[in-house]
């Protein structure tokens, strides 16, 4: 199982960057999926979370700027970013829950993490 996390790049304060996370290999199913992102010297705090049934959670500081969302049919997450401030800087990484076969147990996978750079 592999995710693979693009979209990043450098956006001046104000604009908007779209994340992608598209999961491969052997899937049974993928329940929750999820935005981490880590800036230098700080810990990876949760941005933004969707269930398989499509229910999302957002930390307090993206509420009303960012938007996750998936396509079941197609293993993919996004995560709409818009209003980008300098503290938005950080590396991104996706984040799924899943099971590769029936009856297996859920573990957690990791995307490699794309960079985010927002510039004042």
């Amino acid at each position: 199982v592999q995710l693979q996390a693009s979209g990043g790049g450098l956006v001046q304060a104000g604009g908007s960057l779209r994340l992608s996370c598209v999961v491969s290999g052997s899937i049974f199913a993928i329940y929750a999926m999820g935005w981490y992102r880590q800036a230098p010297g700080r810990r990876r705090e949760l941005v933004a979370a969707i269930t398989s049934g499509g229910s999302t959670t957002y930390t307090d500081s993206v509420k009303g700027r960012f938007t996750i969302s998936r396509d079941n049919t197609k293993n993919t997450m996004y995560l709409q970013m818009n209003s980008l401030k300098p503290e938005d800087t950080a590396t991104y990484y996706c984040n799924a829950d899943l099971a590769i076969r029936a009856g297996a147990i859920r573990s957690q996978y990791w995307g490699q993490g794309t960079l985010v750079t927002v510039s004042s």
